[in-house]
């Protein structure tokens, strides 16, 4: 460790309240950040500043860097945020924030917000959809679908023809809560937020588990055949296999099920033909409609005409459009 390391935790006493109210329990929390490092997420969302998106080891918590002025603004509105989820009792779309820190090491300082994962730890998401509400230059690129992961957007969804399967109670108590969701966001002039919809198909993740495991399999007849050819060869017994070998064999035994208890942002399909699992989330959600934004606003409105759906606009029109958008994508 570097002999001039610091970490300093933001409003301790407000988020280990966010953490209960979120179900969070501490020292699984510390044991999620602290036992193995962060791996790589995916999805890397619209993180500003040059920010990366990372998870815990085991997929529990989302580990964002994020500049200064993130930062402030999550302070900004960390006071009726917090009012806002104890009375609603935690049940939210928004980014469950559970802690703030800064890291200075050797002079240098990285700040860090750290939110319940919006997926799975088990379940893989097959396809995954950034929604605005807008139609203005809201399409992956050939650049983006070229990469290992590709995030599509609202022109993407419309094209593809998806509609969100979860059945009329489910989408009504979903619905109220988004509903609910963005009136706060608006209430804080915030806007230029999106609903990330991750797919999870189950029969897909079936095909994949039973090709993995035949995979597996395979391997480990080769490997025995070699240890068998050694054996001849050397006119000895065969070892033992070792507790790691056995443990390291164990990690291909997957769970496909899904857990809603620990998936809170997750909703199964109610449709005859297909079986998936939705994963539906409120994302970068801390933007202010500021000058800098008006003022994008603006120049966005002359070269796109007045009645274009672009996406800079005020909160109230915002969320208008947002929430007419995303209400119509579901049945």
């Amino acid at each position: 460790m570097p002999s001039h390391f610091k970490v300093k935790e933001y409003c301790p006493l407000v988020f280990r309240n966010l953490r209960e109210r979120f179900g969070v329990d501490d020292s699984d929390f510390v044991n999620s950040l602290t036992k193995s490092q962060p791996i790589m997420a995916k999805y890397q969302g619209r993180s500003g500043g040059g920010g990366r998106i990372l998870l815990s080891y085991d997929k529990k918590y989302i580990v964002k860097t994020s500049c200064p002025e993130e930062v402030e603004q999550m302070h900004h509105i960390l006071k009726p945020y917090h009012q806002y989820i104890v009375e609603n009792h935690g049940q939210t779309v928004l980014p469950q924030y559970l802690a703030v820190y800064r890291l200075t090491v050797e002079g240098g300082e990285t700040y860090i917000i750290v939110m319940r994962h919006l997926f799975s730890q088990n379940l893989p998401v097959h396809k995954l959809y950034d929604l605005k509400g807008s139609t203005v230059d809201r399409q992956a690129t050939d650049k983006e679908k070229a990469k290992e992961f590709t995030v599509y957007k609202d022109n993407d969804f419309i094209e593809d023809g998806i509609k969100i399967q979860i059945g009329s109670e489910a989408k009504e108590r979903f619905v109220s809560k988004l509903t609910r969701d963005v009136e706060f966001l608006t209430k804080l002039h915030l806007m230029d937020y999106s609903l990330v919809v991750g797919m999870h198909d189950c029969q897909r993740a079936k095909c994949e588990l039973e090709s993995l495991q035949d995979d597996v399999e395979e391997d480990c007849e080769e490997e025995a055949d070699d240890t068998e050819n050694e054996v001849i060869a050397k006119s000895t017994p065969p070892a033992t296999p070792s507790p790691k070998s056995a443990t390291e064999g164990q990690a291909f035994n997957f769970d496909l099920e899904f857990h809603p208890e620990e998936d809170v942002y997750g909703i199964q399909s109610k449709c005859d033909s297909c079986e998936e699992i939705y994963f539906l989330a409120l994302v970068e959600v801390l933007t202010e409609y500021n000058a800098q934004k008006w003022t994008a606003h603006a120049m966005k409105t002359v070269k796109h005409g007045t009645g274009a759906e672009i996406s800079t606009v005020g909160p109230e029109q915002y969320s208008r459009r947002f929430l007419e958008f995303v209400t119509k994508l579901i049945e």
